[in-house]
């Protein structure tokens, strides 16, 4: 064989082999574009389910302010009952003092 035809059959076989590795390159970028689609996608999807659960968490927020400033306000009023019931104390033990003489001396009366 020639050297000038063992050349050619190199380049040829050069030629074959870029086409073979071009070939394997087109599946391998087409298999990307496939991948960068599920990913887009895939991001796509957690987007949503962050700002759903962004705005879930703000709900949750509101409720529980709600029912805290509900709280706060029970707790004062039972703070104004126990505070009145603290006051009215004395007086009712006075009357119940009271009433104990009024039987007593019922009691005392009547035999």
């Amino acid at each position: 064989m020639n050297p000038t035809d063992l050349t050619i059959e190199i380049l040829k076989s050069i030629r074959d082999e870029a086409k073979a590795t071009n070939g394997r390159l087109d599946v391998l970028t087409a298999r990307v574009d496939q991948l960068s689609e599920r990913v887009d996608l895939t991001n796509e999807r957690l987007d949503r389910g962050l700002s759903e659960l962004a705005q879930r968490i703000v709900h949750s927020e509101i409720r529980t302010a709600t029912a805290i400033a509900d709280l706060a306000g029970d707790v004062r009023e039972m703070t104004g009952v126990l505070r009145n019931a603290s006051e009215l104390r004395p007086r009712v033990e006075r009357c119940e003092h009271d009433i104990a003489d009024l039987r007593a001396r019922l009691d005392a009366a009547g035999r």
